[in-house]
């Protein structure tokens, strides 16, 4: 029997597996696709790689000359930039395989079920025919992207296939302009597209501060980017874009794996934690985006901190107060805690500093004569 079974390599996963291993758990982790998850393999790390390509374009593309740089006829060759994207995602999933293995863990590369309990406490999963017992289960199953009821959505894109498109497409409508879409846009137009950018709310990047998100577009506006807002889209043929992105939110994955064998409560889509990670079934934890807190890589490591302290017997607890959030377009616009504007929809007494961005030594240094470069 392992001490510890852990369903899914993404962030919370490989990272809890690493955690208990060294401290002396027997540790089984399952994945049935590449370890690393969304995040490092059709999320945050393939578009970082992306937009770094695209940033540097810009920059060598008549916008290196205010620098006292000038470069004659730069050409973006996407598709060795999408090479590059492989090759970093390649050396990083290599990267995390390594230090599992180094602490132990054993890593088992298939669909597994959750069984059922052992008497005396415990929980067994189930994985081509054989039966893996443990006395912890940590579920770290990660989310999936969100599928809207639109005619012809069957057509488009989601952030897993866009990333690996290996050419440019002429136009480009982006359904839902939060993080993923917004960065997809800066990517694209950046690299020669026309893209368009429906978002059903009245601003884009979701929960950012309004005046953040304000500013934001009037950049992208200014270098050609357009934005309709307060659209809700019925169709993707309408658009009339060569390539449409869907990217509207994400969904935790609880189904599929057996979470109804044992009883494990959910809610509002999500399996339900408590500031210690533990599910409500006893020695069954969760972490990252199955939970539905925060998806976001850094919350889903501080939860598998958190979970495998639990484990171990160390009290630990999570708070979501003071998480960092990003959006790595050109320019890069982030946020932490609370905006004033969700201070007062909580009842807070907020009241609101503003600084010009000249205060920034950095911001001068980088952007000259403005935001983007």
């Amino acid at each position: 029997m392992h001490d510890l079974i852990i369903l899914g390599g993404g962030p919370a996963g490989y990272h809890a597996g690493e955690l208990a291993a060294k401290a002396g758990l027997s540790t089984m982790l399952f994945e049935k696709r590449n370890l690393g998850g969304v995040c490092l393999n059709e999320g945050c790390i393939p578009s970082k790689a992306l937009l770094y390509s695209a940033k540097i374009y810009d920059y060598v593309n008549g916008g290196g000359e205010k620098y006292g740089v000038s470069c004659r006829e730069p050409v973006l060759n996407y598709a060795e930039a999408v090479k590059r994207k492989d090759k970093v995602v390649k050396t990083l999933v290599g990267g995390v395989e390594a230090s599992l293995k180094k602490a132990g863990v054993e890593i088992v590369r298939e669909n597994c079920t959750i069984k059922g309990r052992i008497p005396g406490g415990g929980i067994e999963v189930e994985a081509t025919g054989k039966i893996y017992p443990a006395r912890h289960l940590l579920i770290c199953t990660g989310s999936e992207s969100v599928t809207p009821p639109i005619r012809g959505i069957e057509t488009a894109m989601t952030n897993r296939e866009i990333l690996d498109l290996a050419e440019v497409p002429a136009t480009l409508a982006v359904i839902g302009g939060g993080v993923i879409g917004l960065e997809m846009a800066s990517l694209f137009n950046s690299a020669g597209s026309g893209v368009t950018v429906y978002e059903m709310a009245d601003k884009i990047a979701g929960p950012f501060d309004r005046e953040i998100s304000a500013e934001l577009q009037k950049v992208y506006e200014k270098k050609g980017v357009t934005f309709r807002l307060g659209v809700a889209v019925k169709d993707v043929a309408e658009l009339g874009a060569e390539k449409t992105l869907v990217c509207v939110g994400r969904k935790p994955t609880i189904t599929g794996f057996g979470l109804e064998n044992i009883g494990v409560p959910t809610g509002k889509g999500a399996i339900l934690t408590d500031e210690f990670m533990k599910t409500g079934v006893p020695n069954v934890y969760a972490a990252g985006d199955v939970n539905g807190k925060q998806m976001l890589a850094h919350t889903a490591y501080r939860e598998a901190e958190v979970a495998v302290n639990n484990i171990l017997g160390n009290h630990d607890v999570m708070e979501y107060n003071a998480i960092p959030s990003v959006i790595y377009t050109n320019p890069e616009a982030a946020g932490i805690g609370e905006t004033v504007e969700s201070a007062r929809a909580l009842g807070m007494n907020a009241t609101e500093t503003k600084l010009p961005m000249q205060y920034s030594g950095r911001f001068l240094a980088e952007n000259e004569g403005g935001g983007g470069g």
